[in-house]
């Protein structure tokens, strides 16, 4: 809540701060959490007060963070997020995060899911190299996968992104990543030239809700579905509610409308507290809020 945004040379007061759990991926298993999924969440810390703070809200969240890695030479990382009830500016310190890697993850675990879930796909630096050797190992095990790209600095759109696509069963780029990574100047053109293979696209379009093809991967129908409407306190992480929300239904094998009617509803929700993970609902809040959503 700032009354100006800050440049340099000066110094802006806001209304409110929080120091809650950060990261795409720990927001979207924190997510799954709450709507009753068990969850185990893979990452990497630094031996400091930040890591500390991360383990003790996965703990508080349910999450089995068995195979979160600490490491004494690196440090936990940051996102400084400034954030109103329209927009947010963030910025972030990647740390530890970067240095994730596939030799971090123990392999012949992925048996014991039903699924896995990368997030901030272009920040994973030393993680983005073995993507596609991920997922097809998820794929041989028998469980399905899902990214989240998030957007990528360089705006190059590439780091073997494709090859990763051919192993990934849904696919959560919001609008701008949709296009550019689509090349197409419109969501929808963006979708159709995207949904190829096995892969699924869900298009997150904020205010105007989110799109996705109906009638499988051969081809079809685009839907969509509109966004509920809610006077949002912070966007941050939104999104990564969203996904844990589509998921949720989806390994359900709940119809695709209501797996996006119940992601839209997941992603609003958690815009009406400070922080990604501040309001994110269970399955009974979610109910009532779609029962009581004047959409119907």
């Amino acid at each position: 809540g700032y009354s100006q945004f800050p440049t340099p040379g000066m110094e802006v007061l806001v209304d409110d701060e929080e120091l809650t759990l950060g990261s795409a991926s720990a927001i979207c298993a924190a997510g799954l959490a709450r709507l009753g999924n068990a969850v185990t969440f893979a990452g990497k810390i630094g031996n400091d007060p930040w890591g500390d703070f991360c383990l003790g809200a996965l703990n508080r969240f349910g999450i089995d963070a068995s195979m979160v890695r600490r490491d004494g030479s690196l440090r936990t990382g940051l996102t400084v997020s400034i954030t109103n009830s329209r927009d947010r500016a963030l910025v972030t310190h990647l740390g530890a995060i970067s240095a994730f890697s596939l030799a971090d993850l123990d392999i012949s675990r992925l048996a014991e899911f039903d699924h896995v879930h990368v997030s901030s796909f272009f920040f994973q630096e030393a993680l983005r190299p073995d993507c596609p050797a991920l997922f097809q190992a998820a794929h041989r095990a028998g469980i399905t996968t899902s990214l989240d790209t998030g957007y990528d600095p360089s705006e190059q759109w590439d780091g073997n992104l494709r090859e990763t696509l051919l192993h990934t069963d849904v696919f959560f780029p919001n609008e701008v990543e949709l296009c550019a990574i689509g090349g197409r100047d419109t969501p929808e053109e963006a979708l159709r030239a995207l949904q190829t293979g096995r892969t699924m696209v869900i298009g997150k379009l904020g205010a105007a809700g989110c799109i996705a093809m109906d009638g499988g991967l051969d081809g079809g129908e685009i839907i969509r579905v509109r966004a509920f409407p809610v006077s949002p306190v912070d966007t941050t992480g939104a999104g990564d509610s969203f996904n844990a929300g589509f998921l949720h239904s989806w390994l359900r094998k709940q119809p695709l409308a209501e797996c996006l009617t119940y992601a839209a509803a997941c992603g609003a929700i958690s815009t009406l507290a400070l922080g990604g993970t501040g309001n994110q609902p269970t399955t009974q809040q979610v109910k009532e809020f779609i029962d009581g959503s004047d959409r119907h």
